[in-house]
């Protein structure tokens, strides 16, 4: 299994895939209800990601089963607040600032000043998922290397699926605002979530270290962890009437379990 040239193709099919996503999410019907729809389906695949990062990295925190890894579990601890926090601070704190400037043209306190930039969000969870396909890749360049051919082909398939479904998530926070998103940004964002698939399998094809994985995982859960909360807010922030708003609840549930079972089915093939 020494061919590295093969192994690069596949290990970029694998990252670039996330690219299969755009012709949805530049769509002109993804507008209003559909929307609305897809944020949910993209939080549902989030909330997946979420358990499927910690059922990569369990075994390392609880290699009998039960009983913790002392240094691995403060590791993962570490660098999961690490990314939550660090997110909270980058995204916050900037925002708390133009609100609180009296010469700013919203004033003092207004929900313009403190509503999440959809960018901000989207470069957000383009990180997360970039930290998740990291160590994607680096599993898939271990298998590579220990040439076992059954389990490569069942992780590229996985990954490959897995990938394609993750620009959704990306692309979300702008649809059905007025936020401008041209080609080129969004390009940059799927580059940032599919790219480090090629950088894990380049480092996985030549070593691995359990730490490295934990830490990794660690920052992609804090990191997705952080993203899916102003999702939540702008999917279920109050409408103009109580019906229109319960109606929109709805549709928001269902996508959110339409988007974790699509997620399951796809990491299941």
């Amino acid at each position: 299994m020494g061919d590295f040239w093969v192994f690069l193709a596949l290990t970029t099919a694998m990252g670039m895939s996330i690219f299969l996503s755009w012709p949805v999410v530049y769509s002109k019907r993804a507008q209003g209800r559909w929307a609305v729809a897809l944020n949910a389906v993209a939080i549902g695949i989030l909330v997946f990601l979420l358990a499927d990062i910690f059922s990569d990295v369990a075994p390392i925190l609880y290699p009998n089963g039960y009983v913790a890894n002392g240094g691995y579990s403060v590791a993962f601890g570490v660098g999961f607040l690490a990314a939550f926090v660090g997110l909270y601070a980058i995204d916050n704190f900037p925002r708390a600032a133009r609100a609180e400037d009296p010469g700013s043209e919203t004033g003092a306190g207004t929900a313009a000043a403190t509503e999440p930039s959809p960018r901000n969000t989207a470069l957000i969870i383009a990180l997360g998922i970039g930290l998740q396909n990291l160590t994607e890749g680096l599993v898939f360049g271990v298998n590579w290397t220990a040439g076992a051919l059954g389990i490569l082909a069942v992780v590229f398939l996985g990954f490959f699926l897995q990938n394609v479904t993750e620009g959704f998530p990306i692309a979300s926070p702008f649809l059905g605002t007025n936020a401008r998103r041209t080609p080129a940004l969004m390009a940059g964002l799927f580059l940032i979530g599919g790219l480090p698939t090629i950088v894990g399998g380049a480092i996985g094809y030549v070593w691995s270290n359990a730490l490295f994985i934990t830490i990794f995982d660690a920052l992609a859960m804090g990191a997705i962890a952080y993203a899916i909360l102003p999702m939540l807010r702008v999917g279920f922030r109050p409408l103009e009437s109580r019906a229109l708003s319960l109606a929109r609840n709805r549709l928001v549930y269902l996508g959110i379990m339409v988007g974790f079972v699509l997620g399951f089915a796809v990491n299941a093939v």
